[in-house]
């Protein structure tokens, strides 16, 4: 844990109990990081889910991949290395399909259950690859992306080919066999989709999130093949891309009520529910500035914000619970997707809301996220509520402060160019200072100090005389 605790930058705050959260946060991710042959693996949590999983892993290492991205590279050569070659409706399998879990036991071995490597995760195929993409543009490292590129092209062609079941240009799911799980996004509780009147939907089911993903995974992919000189496939997948974000914006987008719906069902019917979910939609940079606006402004609504973080369901909606799974409930890392896609698309001060909330959550458990907490709204005096059951520590949970603190410092690393922008930099609430010491860029390392000046953010670099750092404030450098 020590070892594992020193690898990256070092985050230093001028607040004692902020400085509490990034090191129990990074102390859990070291508990749960265990070496495999293919390199560190985050486990999901415990205790329920101290295994390998897929998406888990995938979204904690895009997390800490601005400070810390040798996580990132092994959990893309362990995914790579558990990828199906074969079509299984046992395993919910196809060629190409990237792991949802893999558990050890009897039931699995056994073969009573699916979960000894079940490939039941419709999101977690197009996070891979669009992880990937991260992974080159924050390091520059394309050797990885050579060593692996017969898994990437071979995880696209399942987007492309069994992704699509339907043919009408989105990425969906239905079970192969009924001991599978019935929805297949990261809301994989068997209530977690439905219509506005509570009725829920036949399949096959297409989440608008994973449109997000999928968008940002044949992104990912046409910048590799310019790189590999390969203009022909490049370009088709920048048109399989912008086929995607039309397609989105023409079918999930709900005009009258300014929002998008989770879902499509097997019918054409959208699921005009509104979710968390659009929130990674913004996260993979989808949505037109004009609509991203307006689901920012949404997200950041009492109906979604409850002072604590973005529910996972707005209130008012037909099977809202707040002590639910994912009707209502508050997943950490859920929140820090959404304030990195508020970031995005240049909404700071949401963002440092969300930030503040979170942390005094973190306050309630002993400086430590769990998993989820319930979504009941914040009063005066009152902790948040727990989720009974939720796993503590939980990887993604953990990894989600350094998430939303990039969101807020506006930071970018560009492996590409050896270079840092900053662009339009916030302190979380209460936060004078803040270091970031020896940010990797390139061979070079880089020290940054954010503080707190006069109602600005003065930014200072040791070490900006070898790697270029672009500092912009209000959209001027």
């Amino acid at each position: 844990m020590r070892s594992r605790i020193r690898h990256g930058a070092r985050l230093k705050s001028s607040g004692r109990l902020f400085n509490q959260w990034l090191d129990k946060s990074r102390a859990d991710l070291a508990l749960l990081t265990t070496r495999m042959e293919t390199g560190p693996y985050p486990y999901a949590g415990i205790p329920w889910f101290s295994t390998a999983f897929g998406r888990d892993a995938i979204i904690t290492a895009w997390q800490i991949l601005w400070f810390e991205p040798s996580l990132a590279k092994g959990v893309l050569t362990y995914l790579a290395a558990h990828q199906a070659e074969e079509v299984s409706a046992f395993r919910d399998s196809a060629p190409g399909k990237i792991m949802h879990e893999t558990r050890k036991g009897e039931m699995p071995a056994l073969g009573e259950v699916p979960f000894g490597r079940y490939y039941g995760g419709v999101d977690t195929t197009p996070l891979f690859v669009a992880l990937a993409g991260a992974y080159a543009e924050r390091t520059g490292d394309l050797q990885l992306i050579d060593d692996l590129w017969p898994a990437l092209t071979a995880a696209t062609a399942w987007i492309e080919h069994f992704g699509d079941t339907d043919g009408d240009g989105l990425i969906d799911y239905a079970r192969g066999a009924e001991s599978g799980l019935a929805n297949q996004g990261w809301k994989d509780s068997q209530d977690s989709v439905f219509h506005a009147d509570g009725r829920f939907p036949k399949g096959p089911i297409a989440l608008v999130e994973v449109q997000g993903y999928a968008f940002a995974a044949y992104r990912a992919m046409s910048r590799f093949a310019r790189h590999r000189q390969d203009i022909e496939s490049a370009t088709r997948w920048a048109e399989r891309a912008e086929h995607i974000r039309a397609t989105v914006e023409a079918r999930f987008w709900m005009e009258d009520q300014g929002g998008y719906g989770i879902a499509i069902d097997g019918a054409g019917e959208l699921c005009r529910v509104h979710s968390s979910n659009p929130g990674h939609l913004l996260f993979c940079g989808l949505p037109s500035p004009e609509r991203a606006a307006l689901t920012a402004e949404r997200l950041l609504s009492a109906r979604f914000d409850s002072g604590w973080g973005v529910r996972t369901l707005a209130s008012g909606e037909a099977r809202f619970n707040p002590m639910s799974y994912h009707n209502g409930s508050i997943w950490p890392h859920d929140t820090a997707i959404c304030a990195a896609g508020l970031s995005r698309y240049g909404e700071r001060d949401g963002v440092v809301d969300l930030m503040s909330g979170l942390f005094e959550t973190a306050s309630s458990f002993e400086m430590r996220l769990p998993e989820l907490f319930c979504g009941f709204p914040r009063a005066a005096g009152e902790p948040p509520v727990a989720y009974p059951v939720a796993c503590l520590p939980q990887a993604w949970a953990a990894g989600s402060v350094f998430m939303l603190l990039q969101a807020c410092l506006g930071l970018k690393v560009d492996g590409w160019t050896g270079e840092v922008e900053i662009r339009d930099p916030r302190l979380p609430i209460g936060i004078d200072q803040l270091r970031v010491e020896g940010l990797r860029v390139g061979d070079q390392k880089l020290d940054l100090c954010f503080e707190r000046l006069q109602g600005r953010i003065a930014v200072h670099a040791d070490g900006g005389s070898v790697v270029p750092v672009t500092i912009r404030q209000g959209g001027r450098a």
